[in-house]
């Protein structure tokens, strides 16, 4: 998959794509059924925004994101995408109106051939376009416009807050059940205190930052280490939280790969959240704290070896 960063630069060979148009944060359900109706009228390519306008319009708002760049492109190459214009949302491009976005950026900046929308697409300054105003448009300036019907699942729509709300009550099975996939966590593995080697659990730390925060506690995980030596798949045990045992206060999520030895410093995971095992908790000493630890992975294994 090829990524595109600026519509006035653009790989002519780019060009006379299909594209699905959107934030596509989490890529659940709803995001594919627009995904596969953008299929075969060309190259299938993506369009979205970085930083997410939400992002960029309230900066100081909590953490939304269900996914990070590196992630969303990690799961739209999954899905058979050759192109990701992944575009800037700046002030320049926040003030163009829905005829000049039309015009400038989908006609003239990336030569689309046919975009796709959901039904509630909003696009342009102060959001004033819709789904059918780009319609219109598309006929003005030379290119289809599909717009994909909205997704349910048992008569409740599928959408990003609904699954924030499910990771937030510690529910990733529903959640993945709107995703079309398991949730997941990815980025580079960063130096901690190394409490877990000490413990007789090493654990592969990361950051949380940007994202939306699961509820607190231990998970059952699948584990995929996209780079490095040990590359592969694993399964593991999470604890996501601000470790109440140690006084912390920044979340993190931290994560024991079963049967593993090496080094993932500087390398990259994908953290798949599988169940939700307990909340966090505060122990009286370490001995309970180990042993409350080999109960988790206990159960942990006892679920992933059944899946």
């Amino acid at each position: 998959m090829q990524i595109h960063q600026d519509f006035q630069w653009l790989d002519p060979n780019a060009r006379g794509a299909s594209v699905a148009m959107g934030n596509f944060d989490g890529v659940h359900l709803g995001h594919r059924s627009v995904i596969d109706l953008a299929r075969g009228r060309g190259p299938l390519g993506i369009l979205t925004f970085e930083p997410h306008p939400r992002q960029f319009f309230t900066p100081h708002a909590a953490p939304f994101r269900l996914m990070n760049a590196e992630a969303r492109a990690n799961r739209l190459a999954k899905l058979g995408v050759e192109h990701l214009f992944q575009i800037p949302f700046n002030r320049a491009l926040a003030a163009l109106t829905p005829e000049e976005f039309a015009q400038k950026v989908l006609a003239e900046g990336l030569g689309i051939a046919h975009v796709v929308v959901g039904a509630d697409f909003c696009f342009g300054k102060g959001r004033a376009g819709t789904a059918e105003d780009l319609q219109t448009l598309g006929n003005r300036y030379g290119f289809a416009t599909t717009i994909a019907p909205l997704v349910e699942i048992s008569g409740r729509e599928v959408s990003s807050t609904a699954i924030r709300q499910a990771l937030t009550e510690g529910r990733p099975r529903d959640a993945a059940d709107m995703l079309g996939h398991l949730h997941r966590i990815e980025g580079e593995v960063i130096h901690g205190e190394k409490r877990g080697r000490e413990l007789g659990f090493p654990t592969a730390n990361m950051e949380l930052s940007g994202l939306h925060l699961p509820r607190f506690g231990v998970y059952a995980v699948k584990v995929d280490v996209l780079t490095g030596p040990h590359a592969g798949s694993y399964m593991g045990a999470s604890s996501l939280g601000v470790r109440p045992m140690f006084d912390g206060e920044v979340p993190n999520i931290e994560t024991y790969l079963f049967d593993f030895k090496g080094d993932l410093y500087g390398h990259h995971l994908s953290i798949a959240l599988v169940d939700f095992l307990r909340p966090e908790m505060k122990f009286d000493g370490l001995p309970a704290l180990i042993a409350q630890m080999d109960a988790d992975c206990a159960k942990a294994r006892e679920i992933l070896t059944a899946l």
